[in-house]
């Protein structure tokens, strides 16, 4: 096991000044000289034992107070005050698969288990999502097939990103994905994202979808918009959609937004 001191050397001297708070890790570093996905692969081909595989990227600026840790699709909110622009990516890997993904913000303690923890340098923004959105869609031979919780997780990391490339590979998967219930959660990570390709994307989507279900999530991910934005689209929506279903969902969240318009249209819809 490597000393407690020499993994926060370690671990300082490869993320310069992007410390994750670790505990209970033994750290072996790797420079990445190729592309990230031929050094994830070398590794899990060489890892008899669950481990992790973790790196450092650059994230979508957040608000003071936004920061948080993500868990197997579950949000934990970080203790650190000021925002985070920095985003840890971890892949566990079990069995010679990925089975997991995680991510963290730097004010987030990471507990890796008394497992190793392979930390990659020189890692590229582009190739970090290009990664990520390769399990997202399903089609890295890195993870099961049948993993919904490494899609999940990765899309939501993918999300995240700061990368150029992470916007289109998201509207990609919104738009081209067979799988419907890939195409909604990508529908609602692109809200998160707001911007005028996003809300196009959503609108398509509700128009054009012919899954019905892919069609209510898109109506959901207009009411993550800022309210400006998205309010107005869930009016239109109510007022003016074909599929009972979807209108349905769009009154459901214009009721939970409390803005004043939407009020004003239910009581223009009640008379």
């Amino acid at each position: 096991m490597i000393p407690l001191f020499a993994v926060a050397a370690l671990l300082f001297g490869a993320i310069a000044g992007a410390q994750p708070v670790l505990k209970n890790a033994q750290v072996a570093e790797r420079v990445v000289t190729g592309s990230l996905e031929a050094t994830v692969r070398s590794i899990v081909e060489q890892t008899t034992a669950p481990a992790w595989i973790a790196w450092e990227t650059s994230a979508l600026p957040k608000h003071r107070g936004e920061n948080w840790c993500w868990s197997d699709g579950a949000v934990i909110r970080s203790n650190r005050l000021e925002p985070a622009d920095t985003l840890f990516v971890f892949l566990r890997v079990e069995t010679r698969l990925i089975e997991r993904v995680r991510m963290f913000d730097d004010g987030c303690p990471i507990d890796a288990g008394n497992r190793p923890v392979i930390w990659l340098r020189d890692v590229k923004p582009d190739d970090s999502a290009a990664l990520l959105d390769s399990f997202a869609s399903g089609q890295s031979p890195l993870s099961s097939r049948d993993n919904g919780r490494v899609a999940k997780a990765a899309m939501a990391a993918l999300a995240q990103h700061a990368a150029p490339n992470a916007l289109e590979r998201l509207l990609r998967l919104a738009r081209q994905s067979p799988d419907p219930k890939l195409r909604g959660d990508a529908l609602f990570w692109l809200a998160h994202r707001a911007g005028q390709r996003a809300e196009a994307a959503i609108t398509q989507a509700i128009a054009n979808d012919p899954e019905t279900e892919v069609k209510k999530k898109a109506v959901f991910a207009l009411s993550q918009l800022p309210p400006d934005q998205g309010v107005p689209l869930l009016i239109q929506v109510a007022r003016t959609h074909a599929n009972p279903a979807v209108r349905k969902q769009a009154f459901f969240w214009l009721g939970q937004s409390k803005d004043a318009r939407a009020l004003a249209f239910f009581e223009e819809v009640l008379r």
